[in-house]
């Protein structure tokens, strides 16, 4: 069974920083890419960021420089480190997978809340 669990969401000022972790199990993990969304109250959900297994990562603008997400094999976990952190960040944070050079993500976690406090 593929499961994907966030965590590390919280309360935090703005300026602040959190890292969040994406915990994946069930399926073979170099073979997927991971992606992180976020979706704002009354908002569309958004792509923050993707890690492919080969290593490149990309990031929506509003993120880049601020986010950085990283991916450790041996703990099957995907991170994003997100600093300098704005209001506008507050949203449900989800990780999600898909196969590498498929263009669905096909499982996603439940979610994790990050409020940015101004």
């Amino acid at each position: 069974e593929v499961q994907l669990m966030e965590s590390g969401g919280g309360l935090v000022q703005a300026g602040g920083s959190l890292r969040l972790s994406c915990a994946a199990s069930g399926f073979n993990f170099d073979d997927y890419a991971i992606g992180w969304f976020r979706q704002a109250p009354g908002k569309e959900r958004e792509g923050v960021s993707c890690s492919s297994s080969t290593g490149d990562t990309s990031y929506m603008q509003n993120v880049k420089g601020r986010f950085t997400a990283s991916r450790d094999s041996a703990k099957n976990t995907v991170y994003l480190q997100m600093n300098s952190l704005r209001p506008e960040d507050t949203a449900v944070y989800y990780c999600a997978s898909r196969v590498n050079g498929t263009q669905g993500f096909g499982d996603w976690g439940q979610g994790t809340q990050v409020t940015v406090s101004s």
